[in-house]
């Protein structure tokens, strides 16, 4: 189950340089998650400084 980065995103790019399989880009207004790529880890959110990025329910 992938990830997704909600509203609360402040496009400070965090995300996108940590992701280890490069799933993360920046989209209009926030970065956004690419859920083909995305592996699942959560490193997206251990790093975020404002809890973005969540598990897709």
């Amino acid at each position: 189950m992938a990830y997704k980065i909600t509203d609360d995103c402040i496009s400070c790019g965090t995300c996108a340089e940590e992701c280890p399989c490069g799933a993360i880009s920046e989209g209009d207004g926030k970065y956004v998650i690419d859920p083909d790529k995305c592996i699942d880890c959560g490193t997206c959110a251990d790093v975020c400084p404002v809890e973005a990025p969540k598990p897709e329910a």
